[in-house]
């Protein structure tokens, strides 16, 4: 099977050279950096650790950037699309996990489940993902435990399926909308996640205001 991983990135050079190792030590060589209108040497750095590198000239957001990425995945001929964040809070040991309900055919869609009792996660980003949850519920009348969850493995049917206008963190819970509408099959698998310093410091970091952005673009597809 033919796998492709997709990384959004908006400005992660400090990550995205670790990232890419950490991915090709596992075994995946085929890398798909969306590189979202960074400002620092994303780009440069994605390249010379030999992932492919499609880049917008302009910051369109994390939605954009992995559709741009399905559709580069699609002209490589994959059967099989994951996306990550750039940041290393996934990690690559997780991919093979988080495939392996596609490859043996019982799922559409594999959603990598952060596992929130656990001590490496803050309790802020808990209750976050938590009030998310509850949004996505609402709206669209699914329940998974990770709505927010940006570590996916997607087979060539489901990237097919998904059609969504989303271009924002709000990308994430509109897969959701589009697995209901589709009748897609899909899977919770638990996943491992690292907060770096990096990780909980940088300027592009989820927050409590983006959250409420979030939702009110949730709402406002909903009712559009």
């Amino acid at each position: 099977m033919r796998h492709v991983i997709i990384l959004p990135a908006f400005n992660e050079a400090p990550a995205i050279g670790e990232v890419i190792r950490d991915i090709h030590r596992h075994g995946f060589p085929r890398i798909i950096v969306v590189d979202d209108g960074s400002t620092d040497k994303t780009a440069a750095i994605a390249s010379e650790r030999g992932a492919y590198v499609i880049s917008h000239r302009i910051n369109r957001g994390k939605g954009a950037a992995v559709k741009t990425g399905m559709e580069g995945a699609r002209f490589l001929g994959t059967d099989i699309i994951v996306t990550m964040d750039a940041d290393g809070q996934h990690q690559a040991k997780d991919i093979y996990a988080l495939i392996t309900p596609i490859l043996s055919g019982h799922c559409d869609i594999a959603l990598g489940t952060r596992q929130w009792k656990s001590s490496a996660i803050p309790r802020h980003r808990a209750l976050q993902n938590l009030a998310a949850n509850t949004a996505t519920w609402l709206l669209y009348h699914q329940w998974v435990a990770d709505s927010q969850s940006g570590f996916r493995a997607y087979s060539r049917l489901a990237a097919d399926c998904i059609d969504t206008a989303a271009d924002y963190y709000d990308f994430d819970s509109d897969v959701i909308r589009e697995i209901r509408a589709h009748q897609l099959r899909f899977a919770e698998v638990p996943i491992s996640v690292r907060y770096s310093s990096y990780a909980r410091t940088k300027s592009t970091r989820q927050s409590l205001g983006s959250g409420l952005v979030t939702a009110a673009r949730m709402l406002w597809q909903r009712v559009a």
